[in-house]
């Protein structure tokens, strides 16, 4: 596989044995749906946290489990209120070594430190059940279909740490895509890249009870991004997959932006962000739902499984 600087092998397997693996699973909602309960259940989960180290862990072992090779990207950041070193590790999670030619698919793992748009308690509890949980419990659903992802494509899913690290109105986001997409473009200067990427998508805020995915507008204005965006709204149409809407509504700033700026990787986002629970304490699985994950799920699938 390509290098994407300093690797840290957490586990690895041989594979799934094919008796254990169905030929075609398909996705699952309500299965995604636990996987989010299950992350929210270990608390808030900011970077550097006791709970975030708990579910780099779950999940490690879930990719594991399902016959995927995960390592670990480490690096470190300061806290701006005490300038105490932070850890920050996003995770790459690879299926199909094998396929030189591969597609990102990513999410963000950790939640605010805050609920700063709460307009009761904006220094509160943050769970982050949609923002943050419910991207990583679409890949973990998403896994299950991997080992026997047909065609010449591989696929990493990356899950992002330090996405949401902000204390302070003007604190950088994104700092783990950043991170990934600056290793990435510097290897690939060095010629260290075995393995390069066609696209990538991000998934963020996709569980949301009343779902609408609307085209966003930066993956729509940049021509390489754009294909990327008409692929997945016309698998979603043949799917009859309503909740995707072909048109622009907002631009948003989230993990694409590094990856196809810095890393140059063709990426758009898959993103809810009329979300009326954004920010608050009241982002938790109540106002989630295991439907809107499953017509998620099922396009993002339906769409790898259609790549040539």
């Amino acid at each position: 596989m390509h290098r994407l600087g300093p690797l840290v092998i957490f586990l690895a397997t041989a594979g799934v044995a094919g008796s254990a693996v169905a030929a075609e699973p398909e996705f699952s909602g309500a299965r995604a749906f636990a996987h989010l309960e299950a992350i929210c259940e270990l608390g808030p989960r900011p970077s550097g946290s006791a709970a975030m180290d708990r579910q780099r862990v779950l999940l490690a072992d879930h990719f594991r489990q399902a016959g995927a090779t995960v390592a670990g990207q480490a690096f470190q950041i300061r806290d701006r209120r005490t300038g105490k070193p932070v850890h920050v590790e996003n995770l790459i999670v690879t299926w199909h070594p094998d396929r030189a030619d591969r597609v990102l698919i990513g999410a963000h793992y950790d939640t605010r430190p805050f609920p700063d748009r709460d307009p009761v308690d904006p220094q509160g509890r943050f769970i982050g059940a949609n923002d943050g949980a419910s991207g990583v419990a679409l890949l973990m659903e998403l896994a299950a279909a991997m080992p026997t992802l047909p065609g010449p494509v591989g696929v990493d899913f990356v899950l992002f740490d330090a996405e949401e690290y902000v204390v302070a109105p003007r604190d950088p986001y994104c700092l783990g895509s950043n991170y990934f997409a600056r290793q990435y473009a510097a290897d690939r200067r060095a010629g260290r890249l075995e393995h390069a990427y066609r696209c990538g998508a991000i998934v963020d805020m996709v569980a949301d009870r009343d779902l609408a995915i609307w085209q966003e507008q930066h993956s729509v204005d940049w021509p390489d991004t754009r294909e990327v965006v008409d692929a997945i709204w016309e698998t979603a149409a043949r799917m009859g997959a309503r909740q995707f809407i072909p048109r622009p509504k907002y631009a948003v700033e989230d993990d694409h932006v590094p990856l196809r700026m810095i890393g140059g990787i063709p990426t758009c986002d898959i993103i809810d962000f009329d979300y009326p629970q954004w920010h608050t304490t009241q982002d938790v699985p109540a106002n989630c739902a295991a439907e809107s994950l499953e017509v998620v799920g099922r396009v993002v699938l339906a769409w790898l499984r259609g790549l040539r």
